[in-house]
């Protein structure tokens, strides 16, 4: 027994002993944060100046906000009510300013008595609460305050000019209780144990981390704000590129079957058979595979294209080239349609060479299996026992290829279409369904920019198709403002009739399906500020297909598409279409990836203000497919200043995914990029801002792959293996809770 108990390291205390259990269980519950360490990492989001008034002007709804501005007027109303019929109701009504607007804000009952003493004209303070509107007013209401006075013993020079830290808070802590608790667990910083290599701190000449956390929680001047987040954001993003390098160096320890492909076999009989040549990036991004696919480790890349650039020729040639060599290919798609369709365009592209061990099969033929969870139990077995066999050199399917049951004579190759769709866990376990790690490819049609794709995807070596193949069509884009300009939509409609009679198709999106009514929890559904101000519901497929029917476009042959039809009659309506007895199909996103129909020529994406950027550049690949040009026109209602159109305005302005998705990523909070991606990286980076920080990040990543190359398991480093155990920790248990 040890009667002398371990000490705590001590930013590894835990804030109840500090702060009071109070406190620490609001830390704990809203912000979480538990030790003394995750509060001196907690930093403060902006800081305002005591002597510079902040800007009112531009205060966000609905949001908590910390302002600091100066009482211009205060006063005290009396009213009568049912609580106080006398006419002693009261209401402190308080005016700040500063300067660029002012706000009001309002205090009741009980509550006036201690601002009505304290919130005199000419008073400076913080104040804490959330915007609301009030007769068309911006108000707070009952809002927390924290005075500022100047008789701190500080010079009034130095008072005026110092900076106050905001913090990320809550209703229930306000920034500068935060504050006070920061202050006093800021002794302990020096205590803080630094990730980062002397070499590497003093070679970039960043402060050191207690000095990094003194800055960034009391700053004296501009300059120690600065100094302390040049700082921090090389913490953030070296301590994760060395998580990735880990990974990744990790992986080139495991053993693999080299796959080669013969002369003149499986892959070169494809080849023979293909009635166009290879685009450059094609040719390229395949030499890149196959190079990986001959090394005895395993291979571990992303391959990221354009809407139709050609992704799954690249990864059917890369399978064929491990079936070749005596392995079996694996391709994991998200959705039963996609998993169908590309089992379609793989048998059709292949003809002859997916008969194998059939009559007319040719010499060098496979099988290509599909496997989804709701074949039938005879198709199922025989797919099974295809796979076992070594019969099936090709698979494809959903998730349904993960199960137990599912057993790989030699699983050499995993590809993983639309690698946002699934998580780690799941690609690791179809890894580990070979006798050897497989190779594996993960294909994605969302561009990412460079510096995400370092970030979320750093485990992976990437390849880029940007070039679309010869014939492809361009396809023109159109807002169509519904709202403004109504004969705008009749006119879209006229533009699908047209495309019809010249012999086309067209498919019309919904953001909905319209039978939710079943099901409780999608009602429930909390919406936007934007649907609330639109006051109606996402427009459903079941109902526009049949407004469109008995409307304008009457008499043409108009089939439904989602995702909660039975998967029979899912593929029937696409086979259908493919085969041109549709003329319009009305669908939910279950055709955003894979779908490929090129007589399809022009798309009408229904409240197109409700998807995201990303998806409407997915969605509108799925036209212009063919050698006629594709039109793309988005619907909305939103008005033209709002950020909605902005963004709709800048998908059609543009056909560059990369650009497009610059400009999401600009839009959305990174959380949400980084969200659960890798289990190597934060759900959500507190200074490190991908886009803006690309350098950085760059950077971080080459001393990373040199730290890792020298010291592997990091023995001479005890701070970074800390700061990585801490990192790895969280993510894990995130995994957990979100499970």
């Amino acid at each position: 027994m040890d009667l002398v108990p371990a000490l705590r390291e001590p930013l590894e205390q835990p804030l109840k002993s500090v702060l009071g259990p109070a406190t620490a269980k609001v830390m704990a519950e809203h912000l979480g944060l538990h030790t003394v360490g995750d509060l001196l990492h907690h930093y403060p989001r902006r800081y305002e100046e005591r002597g510079r008034l902040t800007h009112l002007a531009d205060l966000p709804m609905d949001e908590h906000v910390t302002v600091v501005a100066q009482v211009a007027d205060a006063r005290l109303h009396t009213f009568a009510s049912s609580r106080a019929p006398r006419g002693k109701g009261q209401r402190l009504e308080v005016t700040i300013t500063d300067g660029s607007g002012r706000l009001q804000l309002v205090f009741f009952g009980s509550g006036v008595h201690k601002p009505h003493k304290e919130l005199l004209p000419g008073t400076r303070a913080m104040f804490a609460g959330k915007v609301s509107v009030f007769n068309r007013r911006l108000q707070l209401a009952h809002p927390a305050y924290e005075l500022l006075k100047g008789d701190t013993g500080e010079p009034v020079e130095s008072w005026a000019g110092a900076l106050i830290p905001i913090y990320p808070a809550t209703a229930k802590l306000e920034s500068w209780k935060i504050g006070k608790a920061v202050q006093t667990v800021l002794p302990s910083a020096q205590e803080a144990v630094d990730p980062l290599p002397d070499t590497l701190r003093a070679g970039r000449g960043l402060v050191a981390l207690p000095e990094a956390l003194l800055k960034v929680h009391r700053p004296h001047t501009k300059a120690d704000i600065a100094d302390a987040h040049a700082r921090l954001k090389w913490d953030e993003a070296f301590v994760l590129q060395v998580a990735l390098a880990r990974r990744r160096h990790a992986d080139t320890q495991l053993p693999a079957v080299a796959r080669r492909p013969g002369p003149d076999g499986l892959l070169a009989a494809f080849d023979d058979r293909l009635p166009f040549t290879l685009t450059e990036g094609q040719q390229k991004v395949s030499r890149e595979i196959f190079d990986d696919l001959a090394t005895e480790h395993p291979m571990h890349r992303l391959l990221q294209g354009e809407v139709g650039s050609g992704k799954t020729l690249v990864a059917l040639r890369a399978m064929l080239a491990v079936v070749d060599a005596g392995g079996q290919a694996a391709m994991l798609a998200p959705t039963e349609v996609l998993a169908q369709q590309h089992h379609r365009s793989v048998t059709e592209m292949l003809g002859e060479l997916a008969e194998g061990g059939m009559l007319g099969g040719a010499e060098h033929a496979t099988k290509v299996a599909l496997l989804t969870g709701s074949m039938g139990a005879a198709a199922r077995r025989q797919a099974l026992l295809d796979l076992a066999t070594g019969e099936a050199g090709i698979v494809i399917g959903t998730h349904a290829l993960i199960e137990d049951k599912v057993q790989f004579h030699d699983l050499g190759l995993v590809v993983v279409d639309e690698q946002h769709r699934f998580g780690v866990e799941q690609r690791d376990a179809l890894r580990g369904k070979g006798k050897q790690p497989p190779h594996l490819l993960v294909m994605t049609a969302t561009p990412i920019p460079r510096t995400v794709a370092m970030t979320v995807f750093g485990d992976l070596e990437t390849s880029v198709l940007d070039q679309l193949p010869a014939g492809r069509s361009p396809i023109a884009s159109h807002v169509v403002p519904a709202a403004d300009k109504p004969h705008f939509l009749a006119r879209a409609w006229e533009r699908v009739r047209e495309e019809v009679a010249n012999g086309h198709q067209a498919y019309v999106v919904c953001p909905r399906i319209g039978d939710e009514d079943d099901d409780p929890k999608k009602g429930a559904r909390k919406n936007s500020p934007e649907d609330e101000a639109e006051k109606r519901p996402p427009l459903a497929v079941l109902d526009v297909a049949g407004q469109l029917v008995k409307g304008p476009l009457h008499g043409l042959r108009v089939e439904v598409l989602h995702g909660r039809m039975q998967p029979d009659d899912k593929d029937a309506v696409m086979r259908r279409f493919a085969a041109g007895e549709t003329d319009v199909l009305v669908a939910t996103t279950v055709i955003e990836v894979g779908v490929n129909v090129p007589n399809a020529t022009a798309m009408v994406i229904m409240d197109a203000d409700r998807f995201g950027v990303s998806q409407l550049h997915q969605l509108r690949g799925r036209v212009g497919r063919g050698t006629a040009p594709g039109l793309c026109l988005l619907v909305t209602e939103m008005p033209e200043a709002s950020a909605a159109r902005q963004r709709l305005n800048a998908v059609a302005s543009t056909l560059d995914g990369f650009e497009l998705s610059r400009i999401d990523l600009e839009q959305r909070r990174e959380g949400d990029v980084l969200g659960q991606a890798q289990s190597g990286a934060r759900s959500s980076l507190r200074v490190l801002a991908v886009i803006d920080d690309e350098e950085i990040i760059a950077e971080a990543r080459q001393e990373a792959a040199a730290v890792v190359a020298a010291d592997p398991d990091l023995e001479h480093l005890p701070g970074l293996r800390t700061a990585l155990d801490a990192l790895l920790d969280d993510e894990r248990e995130q995994y957990l809770e979100k499970g």
